[in-house]
C-alpha cells in the first residue's frame, strides 16, 4: 500500500463512505516541495483541480506560494481560503477559454491570468487594460504547446495532435507579445523528472528567442516530485540552470504531489450476491466517487486484499448505481467478506473529492482528517440530500 500510515487506521472510526486524509503525510509531502523551493528558487503552487481540501489550507499555505485555478470558482477558493492579509498567497488562473463575466471577476482576484489563445488575449483587451489600471501588479501569460508528447494515455495528453490546449510556436511569429510577462506549459501527467527534462529541451529550442524577454515561466503540473524515486536533485539543478540562463522566475503547479500517498476512501459492504462469480456491492461507487478508475482506467489497491485468485476468496467489487459498468475491479481476500465490513481503498486523496458526483442520487462521501502521530481523527464535512438537490432545479 502506498498510503503507509493507514495500516494502523481503524475504518470504523469514520462514517462510510468517507475520504480520510492524513495531515502528517500531507505535511511530509509539503516539506519535500519546500526543499525544491528553498534550494532552486522556484515557487510552487497547489493545483486546486487535483486537491481542493481547503480545511488543510492553513497547513498548505505555510509551505507553498499559492494556488493555481482552472476557472473562476477555483480562483475564488484560492483567494478566499488559501490567502489572508497576514499570509498573502498568489492565485494563478488558466482556462481553455473565459467567458466575459468570469474573466471580469478573475481579473479582480488573480495575480497571474494565463490565456490559451491570442484570440482571447486580444479580444478581451478592454477588460484587461481596465483591470491593469486598477491593479498594476496584475500579470498576464500565454499557454504554449510544444507539440511534444510525454503522456502515455491520450485522454491526459495535452500535446496530442489536435489538442485544444496551448499555442503552438508558429503562431507567435505573427502576434505581438506586448503586455505578456510569462508563458505556461503543461505536458506531464503523474510523471518523473526525465519527461520534464525532455520537454524543457524542446521548449528551450522552440522558444529560444522569446525566453529572454520573459519575467516568469510556469512549468505546469503533473510532476510526481514527492514520489520516493523522483529525482529531486535533478529537478533542483535544472530549475536553477534555467532561471540563471534566462533570468526568469520558475513556477511549478503540482496537484497530486501534494496529496499523493496521503489518503484513503473508506467503504462498507452492503450486500453479497453471485452471478458466475462472487459479487460485493459497496456504498462506494466507481462512477460517483472514484471516476478515474473508469476514465484512466486503473485498479485502486484495497488494504488487506490481493489480485483476483491470489487469496482464497475472490469478489468483484461494485457500487450501488444502475450503471452496469459501475465496477471497481476484482479482489481476493484471505477470509470471506461480511455484510457491514469496512474496506479501505488506497491513495484516494488526489483527483477524487474534486470529481465526485451525485449520479443516481448516491450520497457523497464524508471528508475526515486524521493525524497519524496523535491518532486524532475529525470529520470535517458530511453531505446529505440538500447537496444533491442543490445541484438541480
Amino acid at each position: 500500500m502506498n498510503s503507509k500510515t493507514f495500516h494502523t487506521f481503524d475504518p470504523s472510526r469514520v462514517p462510510s463512505p468517507c475520504f480520510v486524509v492524513d495531515e502528517v503525510a500531507v505535511e511530509n509531502n509539503l516539506k519535500i516541495l519546500d526543499r525544491v523551493q528553498q534550494e532552486s528558487g522556484a515557487k510552487i503552487l497547489l493545483a486546486l483541480k487535483a486537491f481542493s481540501m481547503f480545511s488543510l489550507a492553513p497547513l498548505i499555505s505555510r509551505y507553498l506560494h499559492g494556488t493555481c485555478a482552472s476557472g473562476l470558482h477555483e480562483a475564488r477558493l484560492g483567494r478566499e481560503e488559501f490567502s489572508t492579509q497576514e499570509q498573502y498567497r498568489e492565485v494563478h488562473t488558466f482556462s481553455a477559454a473565459y467567458t466575459e463575466a468570469d474573466l471580469t471577476e478573475i481579473l479582480q482576484i488573480s495575480d497571474h491570468v494565463v490565456f490559451n489563445s491570442f484570440g482571447q488575449w486580444q479580444r478581451f483587451q478592454p477588460l484587461i487594460q481596465a483591470a491593469k489600471q486598477q491593479r498594476p501588479e496584475l500579470e498576464f501569460g500565454l499557454r504554449v504547446n510544444p507539440m511534444h508528447s510525454e503522456g502515455a494515455e491520450p485522454i491526459y495528453d495535452p500535446c496530442a495532435p489536435g489538442s485544444r490546449l496551448g499555442i503552438p510556436y508558429p503562431e507567435f511569429k505573427s502576434n505581438s507579445l506586448d503586455g505578456i510577462s510569462g508563458i505556461h506549459f503543461h505536458t506531464l501527467c503523474e510523471q518523473a523528472f526525465e519527461p520534464l527534462e525532455r520537454t524543457l529541451d524542446v521548449i528551450e529550442q522552440q522558444f529560444a528567442d522569446l525566453l529572454p524577454q520573459l519575467k516568469w515561466v510556469n512549468f505546469g503540473g503533473g510532476h510526481h516530485i514527492t514520489k520516493p524515486d523522483y529525482n529531486v536533485a535533478g529537478l533542483i539543478a535544472r530549475i536553477k540552470a534555467f532561471q540563471a540562463k534566462y533570468n526568469v522566475q520558475v513556477y511549478l503547479e503540482p496537484g497530486e504531489a501534494i496529496a499523493i500517498h496521503t489518503g484513503v476512501l473508506v467503504s462498507e459492504v452492503l450486500d453479497l450476491t453471485y452471478n458466475t462469480l462472487d459479487l460485493a456491492i459497496l456504498d462506494t461507487s466507481a462512477t460517483c466517487h472514484m471516476p478515474d478508475t473508469l476514465e484512466m482506467p486503473y485498479r485502486p489497491d484495497v488494504f488487506g486484499a490481493g489480485a483476483a485468485q491470489q487469496h482464497a476468496y475472490t469478489y468483484r467489487l461494485g457500487g450501488q448505481t444502475c450503471l452496469a459498468g459501475d465496477v471497481i475491479s476484482d479482489y481476493s481476500f484471505s477470509e470471506p467478506l461480511q455484510i457491514g465490513q469496512r474496506l479501505m481503498f488506497d491513495d484516494m486523496a488526489h483527483y477524487t473529492m474534486v470529481k465526485t458526483s451525485t449520479f443516481n442520487g448516491i450520497g457523497l462521501p464524508a471528508i475526515a482528517i486524521w493525524n497519524s502521530k496523535t491518532d486524532e481523527v475529525r470529520v470535517v464535512k458530511q453531505f446529505g440530500y440538500e447537496d444533491f438537490k442543490g445541484r438541480l432545479s
